[in-house]
């Protein structure tokens, strides 16, 4: 059979063709004939006339598909299972349709789920919030909605965070060849509780970025009130602050401890009333993270060297940049 046969074989025949096979055969030529000059299969041409005689047409009457493995009925009944309960996984899903008498396989169910828009994800994290922690985060948005850009710039955001020595969470993806997974330049190394970890009081405002403090050893109430001695007017007065900033600390017993308060008070210092659980409404969590990365890719060898990274590149300095993601942060955060 030539090669453009087994291709006439694999393809539906053009209209034009079909109408020539059919005059040929109503002009008297066999199938033989009409297959050699038209070079279609003579079985080709013989189906093609079968179904002119059936039909009385040469175009291609619609075809039915392949019958789905699910009805509209099943599937409707799966959705409602996923709205039900986001969290039900596909074992499930199929155990109840074949509860409903129409035993389906996983892949016909995920394919059927797909249809109505719905996607297996990873869920997302987010701290445990009561009624009461959700009804303060709206009223503190609401509150502060109406802020100026002036008083905004004003506020003063500061946390601590520990760093791991080997503990950034992130994918690193390499090229290599299929069996290597496990070859020494393929991996990551890693160690036991992270090989180590500082913890780092910061700060900072629209200005910039203000002191960062390693903290020795566990941290208490007398080391926090000692921190703010040290290093928050500091902070302020380097960022040209003045006096009359809002300093931001979150509901930590050590930050709403009575020697806290009133150290704050003897210095006049304005405290931003914060919501309990409400790590998304401070954008320090963004530079925490920056800060995070640009440690993992100058990869420290030791919790010295550690230290030392986080304190270059923590360093404060007005940056525009800065800037720009405490205004995107508090429009993200703050509608929340």
């Amino acid at each position: 059979m030539s090669e453009q046969m087994r291709i006439m074989r694999l393809k539906e025949l053009p209209k034009e063709l079909r109408d020539r096979i059919v005059a040929r055969h109503r002009s008297g030529q066999g199938y033989k004939r009409i297959s050699a000059a038209l070079k279609v299969p003579k079985s080709t041409v013989a189906s093609r006339i079968l179904n002119w005689k059936k039909f009385g047409m040469t175009r291609t009457l619609p075809r039915p598909g392949r019958p789905a493995k699910l009805s509209n009925r099943g599937r409707r009944a799966l959705v409602r299972e996923v709205k039900k309960n986001p969290k039900i996984t596909v074992a499930e899903l199929q155990r109840c349709s074949r509860e409903m008498g129409e035993s389906s396989t996983k892949s016909t169910i995920t394919a059927a789920l797909h249809q109505s828009g719905l996607y297996g994800r990873v869920a997302r994290r987010k701290p445990l919030l009561s009624a009461r922690h959700m009804k303060a985060c709206i009223e503190f948005a609401k509150r502060h909605m109406k802020d100026s850009q002036t008083m905004r710039n004003k506020i003063f955001w500061s946390d601590e965070t520990k760093i791991e020595l080997f503990g950034i969470n992130s994918k690193w993806y390499v090229w290599r060849k299929s069996g290597t997974a496990h070859h020494l330049p393929n991996t990551i190394p890693t160690v036991k509780h992270g090989g180590g970890r500082i913890m780092l009081w910061g700060c900072f405002s629209a200005a910039g970025t203000g002191r960062l403090v390693a903290i020795e050893g566990k941290m208490n109430v007398a080391k926090y009130r000692d921190i703010l001695e040290e290093n928050l007017f500091q902070s302020a007065q380097d960022l040209r602050l003045g006096r009359r900033f809002t300093f931001q600390q979150d509901n930590d017993p050590k930050h709403t401890a009575k020697i806290t308060k009133e150290g704050l008070q003897n210095n006049s210092v304005t405290v931003l009333d914060w919501p309990s659980q409400s790590p998304d409404l401070n954008p320090i969590e963004h530079l925490w993270r920056d800060l995070k990365m640009a440690v993992h890719q100058r990869s420290p060898s030791n919790l010295t060297e550690l230290e030392r990274i986080c304190r270059k590149n923590g360093r404060g300095s007005p940056n525009p940049g800065v800037k720009n993601l405490l205004h995107h942060s508090q429009e993200d955060s703050w509608l929340y």
